[in-house]
């Protein structure tokens, strides 16, 4: 899998990296096939983004991803951030490669779901939730958290073209696993059978 340069300078010297404890907004926003998750920190003032942070738990595109979303935000208007797509990421970061758009490059949506978290705080209207986007495994959008090789079937069952793994959706964490495992590789939990 080739990288821009880019694309390792984010990932390698990622920046904005932490959390706001006195957030005005918190999104997250998960892949549960891929097991990505990105969690982004916004400061509002004068309607401006003055600060943004961001954790990610997930593969170095998705570590570039975060970085490079907070560097474009800090210091937009909440309007001019939520026009940033996960397109102008990627273009941005001078592309990734066609696997990793759908799996990882999900930082434009962790964005937004800090702002619409800010929107209905301001109106009273919050409710913390966490968007895990619907899952859809056509094509070669989807990559195996094992080889990262290409993924298909059903919503909740599928399989590695790659390594032949059949993977099964965690009731817990809603990541998927080996469906051999009697228990979640991500977070411990008893696999339903």
């Amino acid at each position: 899998m080739i990288y821009s340069d880019k694309v390792m300078d984010h990932f390698q010297n990622p920046r904005n990296v932490g959390t706001l404890p006195d957030a005005d907004g918190v999104g997250q926003v998960g892949n549960p096939v891929c097991g990505d998750m990105m969690t982004f920190y916004v400061k509002v003032k004068d309607n401006k983004l003055t600060d943004v942070k961001f954790q990610t738990f997930g593969c170095g595109a998705a570590i570039a991803v975060s970085s490079m979303v907070s560097e474009m935000a800090i210091g937009k208007t909440i309007d001019e951030a939520m026009a940033i797509t996960n397109e102008s990421v990627a273009e941005e970061l001078g592309g990734l490669p066609k696997n990793k758009m759908h799996c990882s490059n999900l930082g434009a949506d962790a964005l937004h779901a800090a702002i619409d978290n800010y929107k209905a705080k301001t109106a009273g209207t919050a409710t913390g939730r966490t968007v895990v986007p619907e899952h859809d495994h056509e094509g070669d959008a989807c990559c195996c958290p094992y080889c990262e090789g290409p993924v298909e079937g059903l919503p909740n069952i599928c399989a590695c073209k790659q390594c032949d793994v059949e993977l099964v959706e965690c009731g817990h964490c809603h990541k998927y696993t080996n469906k051999a495992e009697t228990v979640c590789t991500h977070c411990g939990a008893q696999l339903e059978r």
